[in-house]
């Protein structure tokens, strides 16, 4: 039973989503002095896509009903070959570092969603009270 018709799932992938996101960007500020290092990027596009690809076909239990699959995973992370720096260095610190604030913010407001969704259930659970 999905008590929030699949918005806890939504919620789930968002944050995972962010998650990579945030270790990519943290990579490239903790590279940013590494000679010849490559910026790593996350592509909401190319993780939707993996997922899309690496799945498997879910069980029906009748013809008539719809095929739909179950995500198994999947990356999205490519490296920028653009280099920016005598040394090879490809970091721009001013652009992670808006990268860092506008994914931390992404992420807290899903954190917060998921926190609304919870405290519902909770209020439902108590009756209430």
């Amino acid at each position: 039973m999905d008590l929030f018709g699949g918005t806890i799932r939504s919620l789930e992938n968002g944050l995972s989503y962010a998650t990579l996101k945030n270790k990519a960007i943290s990579q490239n500020i903790a590279n940013v002095d590494t000679p010849n290092y490559k910026t790593k990027e996350v592509s909401f596009r190319d993780v939707f896509n993996d997922v899309k690809k690496d799945s498997i076909p879910a069980y029906r239990t009748d013809a008539r009903h719809y095929d739909f699959k179950i995500e198994v995973g999947g990356s999205g992370v490519y490296s920028n070959n653009f280099r920016s720096r005598p040394n090879g260095n490809a970091v721009n610190m001013d652009a992670e570092q808006a990268k860092l604030a506008e994914n931390t913010i992404y992420y807290n407001a899903l954190v917060d969603r998921i926190g609304s969704k919870f405290s519902t259930l909770n209020n439902v659970v108590k009756g209430g009270r």
